[in-house]
């Protein structure tokens, strides 16, 4: 994007981000891999056996955890740095929940909790920050899940 601005700067860009998957046989015998644009996920597995049993590999909700705890820390540091705070460190587990409803398999529920390090700030200014994130984070506002709740911890 050499010469454009970025949409936090107040300028106006369309990012566009992609990932493949590949899916073999039946549902239950049946084997996937996952390969992003990027490069960091390369023909990974995922499978029947990943997804319900456990198995080595990982499922669709994984990586939806994964992209919320990403994308709410980077929002989140962005809002402290809003109020002059610099984080020393931000780490946020997602945890969701996939659950068997009336619709079928949905994620009715995720849970952040986060842990950050902000010399200077307080616990209230830290809650605020961390709310504000919560609420306008882009994996937040996608997900349209009942409720995403969180614990917010400053150290």
């Amino acid at each position: 994007m050499s010469g454009s601005r970025l949409p936090f700067d107040g300028g106006e860009a369309l990012i566009k981000r992609s990932a493949n998957a590949v899916w073999k046989g039946g549902l239950k015998e049946g084997k996937g891999t996952l390969t992003s644009a990027s490069g960091v996920l390369s023909n990974t597995p995922y499978s029947f056996g990943t997804r319900w049993e456990g198995a080595k590999g990982t499922n669709p909700e994984e990586l939806v955890a994964a992209a919320h705890a990403g994308c709410f820390s980077m929002a989140l540091s962005n809002e402290l740095g809003k109020l002059g705070f610099t984080p020393e460190s931000i780490e946020t587990k997602a945890t969701v929940n996939f659950d068997k409803t009336d619709a079928g398999w949905t994620i009715t529920f995720v849970h952040l909790d986060v842990v950050g390090r902000v010399p200077k700030a307080d616990r209230s200014t830290f809650e605020k920050a961390a709310d504000t994130a919560k609420r306008t984070c882009p994996v937040s506002r996608i997900l349209n899940v009942a409720q995403i709740t969180m614990s917010a911890k400053l150290l």
